[in-house]
């Protein structure tokens, strides 16, 4: 079977919003219920009916990944998220290894909850740890103790998952290159084959925007932000984890299959209120609020908000974009001769690697990385 389709799971549920968070998620307050349990009644129902749809949009492919995100899907019932991936096995064909990722909360994960999901074929866990320091949890507004996350890891090992990774949040208020530098120690010093280090982002309209704005909190230079990079890919090769994209490391046989389905144009199908899919020349998302979603999935309607049709330049675009994350790079023969030309102004700065340009592919070098969105524009524009 050569068609192939990735399923993202949209779990939109979490106990307390983080101060830098602009993800599609709700906590109980916001959904004007008492709990987690009574907001997310008949939520995993919707889910299942929107993977029937997708059967019956796409016919049989192979399904090589599955990712639950969120939110935080380690709040809801292993039962409940077991459900899915058996509709999904019962629906189409899983591969032979399939990867099936659980993002998970180092202070909601149980060892009962870990177990079963690895029962229940998961593999695959990602962890929330963002720092090893309290007051730059803090400054996040993460609810977990820096110790949680040693726990967590090590009950996840212990259930058997194949492969854990842990994220961290680089470049936050208040934190000091020291501060960086124990948070990468500390995660290294887990059993774990992936680390992603993502620098934080201040997205309008999150507490952590209205505290920058009042003066509350600086962020801090660009400069600083960068050397962190630096740091931790110094520090990540040191241990044996290889850049594979821009924010990705892992050991061998690490990486996270489902991400590189997104980066390489592979298609995948959202699940779930805001989910984004993308299936051969089609772009669409879902309306965002949950109660929204199940109303149209249980009333028989489709709970797409809107679509796009992506055009053969679009498509181009796309694929320098993604492509350029990775350690891959991109074969000279995908680029135009203007493309090349500006790609050769980076190459005499050092931003591209040389040897690679060499042998025909255009790689970001170290410092090419940390100005990869500069490199774009002046490629895709």
């Amino acid at each position: 079977m050569s068609r192939r389709l990735s399923f993202y799971i949209h779990i939109p549920y979490c106990i307390q919003r983080c101060g830098y968070c602009d993800f599609n998620t709700y906590t109980p307050a916001e959904l004007q219920g008492p709990d987690l349990t009574t907001v997310s009644q008949n939520y995993i129902d919707s889910v299942l009916r929107e993977i029937e749809l997708a059967q019956n949009s796409v016919g049989e492919v192979e399904v090589p990944t599955i990712f639950f995100g969120g939110g935080t899907p380690s709040l809801m019932p292993a039962g409940e998220l077991s459900r899915v991936i058996n509709e999904i096995r019962n629906r189409f064909q899983l591969s032979d290894k399939p990867e099936i990722t659980i993002e998970v909360n180092p202070d909601s994960v149980t060892k009962k909850f870990l177990i079963q999901m690895r029962e229940a074929g998961a593999n695959r866990i990602s962890m929330g740890m963002q720092s090893a320091q309290p007051h730059v949890l803090q400054v996040l507004d993460r609810t977990h103790k820096p110790e949680n996350v040693e726990v967590a890891v090590n009950n996840a090992r212990s259930a058997g998952f194949e492969h854990i990774s842990v994220d961290l949040i680089y470049g936050v208020p208040t934190e000091s290159m020291h501060d960086w530098k124990s948070s990468i120690e500390n995660a290294l010093s887990l059993p774990i084959d992936h680390i992603s280090a993502y620098a934080l982002i201040v997205e309008r309209g999150t507490k952590l925007a209205s505290q920058i704005a009042r003066g509350e909190v600086i962020m801090p230079a660009d400069d600083e932000t960068a050397d962190k990079y630096l740091l931790a890919d110094e520090l990540f090769s040191q241990a044996g984890f290889d850049w594979y994209e821009l924010s990705n490391w892992s050991k061998d046989g690490g990486q996270c299959r489902h991400n590189v389905a997104y980066w390489d144009g592979s298609f995948w199908w959202g699940v779930g209120p805001g989910a984004h899919s993308y299936v051969e020349d089609k772009r669409w998302w879902n309306v965002k609020h949950p109660m929204t979603y199940q109303k149209k999935i249980m009333g028989g309607e489709s709970p797409i908000l809107n679509e796009e049709t992506l055009t053969s330049e679009n498509m181009a675009d796309e694929f320098v974009m993604l492509q350029i994350r990775r350690r891959e790079g991109i074969d000279h023969a995908r680029l135009s001769e203007k493309q090349l030309n500006s790609a050769r102004e980076f190459l005499v700065t050092g931003h591209l690697d040389d040897s690679q340009w060499a042998k025909g592919k255009l790689v970001l070098s170290r410092s090419g990385r940390l100005i990869a969105d500069r490199i774009v524009r002046e490629l895709v524009l």
